[in-house]
């Protein structure tokens, strides 16, 4: 056991955070039209620059990786002049922030790609049972089954990588301090790795491990050539079954094969999650838990991996502050708390009671109602 406080603060590669408490990413839909992040989502971010490091929501490298509705692109300049707008804020208000890329792969519906299209999947295994946040066939907004995806070619995953690529020069070109690559929730990168459902005959697919991480691993390499290893993190949420993600008996070879590698290029960090959401729908969850990685698990991510380790799951203050004294990780994820709580690091100080936000907050088109009306602890007293 050490003395590691939640409140200390931490180098990640070059970059020192104020504390150890980071913001997850969460998909709000809150984007102005074009995908385009605005004055109201740089408020919402600005109000939480108190997290050590905040990891902005999930956001599109092209027009062909969307799969809800709302969600932010980086592939467009008033994208890019959004965005901007965001890290002026978290900067202004002295905190840091990171930027989630992501491609949904099948996750998605025709409603929501370019022209009406097929989502690009690993294959044509189409997600059964799971759903997105689209429009239905009579143009009502709610969540629909994702479509049947058509499989990606290998000619296209070099324009893939590029796709990728040029998200980093963008965020950078946006003011991000770094960014994060979502491999987690059964979307592309984690469809790509999972020997169950890729079941490609190329040098991207079937049961050889190296073939089943290329992809991923061509693209922590664009990132650092764009970057530097020391601004790139990546997100997994290992044993996880969201998004209707078969089982997968070769998932840890995969999984340890993966860190190994990232530990040879030196990236910045891991950030674990464990799978909170069940198998089937968003929608239909009704309770979250505290649930963790088996202690021995992360154990063995920090035997092989020497970076900085991210571990995210439904924590409280105190299971935090345990998980970091055991030495196997050294920031601590919060999501659902930062919706109800902007001044989260200061409660957590202070001992200040929590706001538990209503989940009818965490997805909506109310503009300000349930993103940015949430008072600090001190304004609350003061009305």
């Amino acid at each position: 056991m050490n003395n590691i406080s939640l409140f200390d603060s931490f180098y990640l590669g070059a970059i020192q955070l104020a504390n150890r408490v980071v913001m997850a990413p969460m998909t709000r839909t809150r984007t102005s039209p074009g995908d385009v992040p605005n004055t109201m989502m740089a408020e919402y971010y600005g109000q939480r620059a108190g997290a050590g490091l905040i990891i902005a929501e999930a956001t599109d490298v092209a027009p062909h990786s969307k799969g809800y509705l709302w969600t932010p692109g980086i592939y467009t300049d008033a994208q890019v002049d959004g965005w901007k707008l965001v890290t002026n804020e978290v900067h202004r208000n002295g905190g840091k922030i990171f930027l989630q890329l992501w491609h949904v792969g099948r996750m998605s519906h025709v409603s929501l790609m370019p022209g009406g299209q097929a989502p690009w999947g690993v294959t044509v295994e189409q997600a059964i049972g799971s759903d997105v946040f689209a429009h239905d066939a009579s143009g009502k907004l709610t969540f629909v089954r994702a479509s049947k995806p058509r499989q990606i070619r290998t000619n296209e995953i070099n324009g893939l990588i590029n796709d990728f690529r040029q998200a980093f020069r963008k965020a950078a070109k946006a003011g991000f301090d770094g960014i994060e690559l979502h491999a987690a929730n059964g979307y592309l990168f984690e469809q790509f790795m999972n020997a169950a459902l890729n079941s490609r005959t190329d040098q991207y697919g079937g049961q050889s491990l190296e073939n089943r991480t290329r992809f991923l691993l061509e693209v922590v390499d664009a990132a650092i050539e764009e970057l530097g290893a020391g601004k790139v993190g990546i997100r997994l949420s290992p044993f996880g079954h969201y998004n209707s993600m078969p089982d997968d008996v070769l998932f840890e070879e995969t999984f340890f094969h993966l860190c190994n590698e990232l530990n040879r290029r030196g990236i910045a960090y891991i950030h674990l999650l464990y799978q909170l959401l069940p198998k089937g729908n968003m929608q239909e969850v009704t309770k979250f838990e505290e649930m963790h990685l088996p202690d021995e698990f992360v154990a063995t991510v920090r035997e092989i991996f020497k970076g900085a380790i991210i571990w995210c799951g439904g924590f409280t203050k105190e299971s935090a502050q345990s998980a970091l004294a055991n030495g196997n990780v050294d920031l601590i994820a919060f999501g659902r708390p930062f919706i109800g709580n902007p001044d989260l690091v200061a409660r957590f100080q202070n001992d200040w009671p929590l706001v538990v936000a209503d989940r009818s907050a965490y997805y909506t088109r109310n503009g300000l109602v349930g993103y940015t009306d949430f008072p600090n602890y001190r304004s609350a007293l003061a009305v």
